[in-house]
């Protein structure tokens, strides 16, 4: 089959940075009058979560300083509803590769899946915390603010979220995606998240938003009485700077890597366009693409294949190295057991591409509309077909920087990395 020719594209964007995250977080932090809610030797339980919030340690660490400075004893607790296998070792392990060891931090990494039940929602649902954040004087709820990839609301993934799903362990994440099949998302959210604010002793929380790069664009402190409020501001803000594919038409996505710390279902889907169905955008949702192959599972995710069930076709080494409990066991806490489904899989790329491209339409395979993406958080540079190249050429925020090319594999027919 004679595949596509791909040329390599730059998107521009506007896209604001933080650059002095230590002096941001001070800032932040001394507009709250923490010091005449938090007395000396309080302790203060601080959520990490398993998204691969850039500059998440350091951000952690600068946080920890600011309290340890106010004469409280902070720690560190992993939050991320059932993921890392729903254990307290694989939920601590994936918090250390992104660098918040107790040894960078300063402070101690506290981690357990026991929750206590601290009360229950108008609608009698009951709402569960982290045992070890629930014992402790005050509560920071760190989280990253950004369109959730399944629900649309006023509030969607961030702080309240992370106050559910996060510190509400697999039980709470369980309970609460099963609740929302009865009730609305936002109604759960809201609920349980004032029960949280009015039982957990939640000091403050800190909205980070991030740009199209990948990169922190945005650090807010905000008061447990203005999450509502601060979380619809910030939400807005991180649906003008997310990541983009530039067209609005996709015959073929490629996206080499998928993983928990790129996004909760694995690839965005905010970015590739299956917000509401796992295989088919809907009326006026873009981009609308025809199949996505998957290559592989990044090293941050440990296995954890969830979000594969939203492409066609994989790779056999995704396959293999999947962790198959992991992977169940989240997708059935967030009620999603679609996302774990095995696409149809092959041993080498060239295999896959060449039953692909025969199921786009009518379309001859190297005339067929094709883009590759590392991942859905890198979107920066990417590989385009030369379908798109009238386009490329009349578009400000594009730049055709190489090709276009002939696809390019390796001995085991395996695509080389660009």
């Amino acid at each position: 089959m004679k595949f596509p020719r791909l040329m390599r594209v730059r998107q521009q964007f506007d896209a604001p940075t933080v650059e002095a995250i230590p002096e941001t977080i001070r800032s932040e932090m001394a507009k709250l009058d923490l010091g005449s809610r938090v007395n000396k030797g309080d302790s203060v339980a601080i959520s990490v979560g398993s998204r691969g919030i850039a500059n998440i340690a350091l951000i952690t660490k600068s946080v920890i300083g600011e309290l340890r400075a106010l004469g409280a004893e902070p720690f560190v607790v992993p939050a991320m509803g059932s993921h890392g296998g729903g254990t307290a070792e694989g939920q601590r392990a994936i918090i250390e590769s992104y660098g918040v060891t107790e040894d960078f931090i300063g402070a101690p990494i506290r981690a357990t899946m026991e929750v206590e039940r601290v009360g229950e929602t108008e609608d009698g649902v009951p709402v569960y915390f982290d045992k070890f954040a629930f014992a402790a004087d005050h509560v920071v709820v760190v989280g990253r603010v950004k369109p959730h990839t399944g629900f649309t609301g006023e509030i969607e993934s961030g702080l309240h979220k992370m106050m559910l799903i996060g510190l509400g362990k697999q039980k709470g994440a369980a309970l609460y995606h099963q609740a929302i099949v009865h009730y609305s998302f936002d109604r759960i959210v809201r609920s349980v998240g004032q029960t949280v604010i009015d039982r957990c002793a939640v000091l403050f929380g800190l909205g980070i938003v991030e740009n199209q790069y990948d990169r922190t664009a945005l650090i807010r402190a905000v008061e447990p009485a203005n999450f509502i409020e601060g979380e619809k501001e910030l939400l807005i803000l991180a649906r003008r700077w997310m990541p983009t594919l530039p067209f609005e038409r996709i015959d073929l996505l490629i996206v080499d890597a998928i993983g928990k710390n790129i996004s909760g279902s694995g690839m965005d889907t905010n970015v590739i366009g299956r917000k509401y169905n796992d295989h088919r955008a809907i009326e006026k949702e873009f981009p609308k693409v025809t199949r996505i192959f998957v290559r592989g599972l990044t090293e941050e995710t440990h296995g954890n294949a969830c979000g594969i069930g939203l492409a066609e076709f994989t790779h056999e080494r995704l396959v293999s190295s999947t962790d198959r409990e992991a992977t169940y066991i989240n997708c059935l806490t967030g009620n999603h057991p679609s996302a774990a489904q095995i696409p149809v899989h092959y041993s080498s790329d060239r295999e896959v591409l060449e039953v692909a491209l025969r199921t786009v339409g009518l379309i001859e395979p190297e005339d067929a509309r094709v883009v590759r993406i590392h991942d859905t958080l890198d979107v920066e540079e990417i590989l385009v077909s030369e379908a798109y190249e009238p386009e490329i050429g009349s578009r400000d925020n594009l730049s055709a920087v190489e090709g276009p090319a002939e696809m390019e594999f390796d001995d085991q027919g395996d695509l080389l990395s660009f």
